[in-house]
């Protein structure tokens, strides 16, 4: 094993050789349950979480949620520890079929940990192309579709194309105050 001082993370997979399996955590309690087996269980735990926008009854607002809602993965030894990891507070289950506990591989995790980031947060960002369809999130316009005809990166403004009132219309709005018409796919 390679134990250099450049990459001394147990995440990383250089020094630790216990197997990684996926924990399905109550609903929404992804971070109490992970946070819980990080401090009291002394548990290695990688929980992926996105930000993005979403749109609200007041305009868009910043969400942050777990990639895989409802799971995260922890890294274990599951002789030792599987019945400390499923009453730990905030899980439900420790993944498995009948008497089988699947392990993550090491290089799935190496991956997915590289594509997510070391502060297992990736933040979605908008960015709009002519043509897309968004979403007014705000303003006087709020709910209205509209497809970009015009992107001004220097401004952070937005020309979208919309029908209103029976005729087609440039408007030019701020880029945060738009939303991708689709729901954000995860990563």
């Amino acid at each position: 094993m390679n134990h250099s001082p450049q990459n001394p993370d147990p995440l990383q997979g250089e020094t630790d050789a216990r197997p990684w399996f996926c924990v399905r955590a109550q609903p929404k309690h992804e971070h109490i349950a992970a946070a819980h087996l990080r401090q009291s269980l002394a548990i290695d735990v990688f929980l992926p979480k996105i930000r993005f926008k979403r749109l609200t009854r007041t305009g868009t607002a910043w969400v942050t949620e777990a990639l895989f809602l409802n799971y995260f993965f922890a890294r274990f030894d599951l002789a030792t520890s599987l019945r400390r990891v499923k009453h730990a507070r905030g899980v439900e289950s420790v993944v498995h079929f009948g008497s089988y506990w699947p392990e993550i591989p090491e290089p799935v995790m190496m991956e997915l940990r590289a594509t997510v980031g070391d502060k297992e947060l990736r933040v979605i960002s908008e960015t709009f192309n002519p043509g897309d369809p968004v979403v007014i999130a705000d303003g006087a316009l709020h709910g209205l579709q509209a497809l970009v005809s015009k992107v001004m990166p220097g401004k952070q403004r937005v020309a979208v194309l919309l029908d209103f009132l029976g005729r087609q219309t440039t408007v030019e709005l701020a880029d945060n105050q738009l939303l991708a018409a689709s729901v954000p796919y995860r990563i």
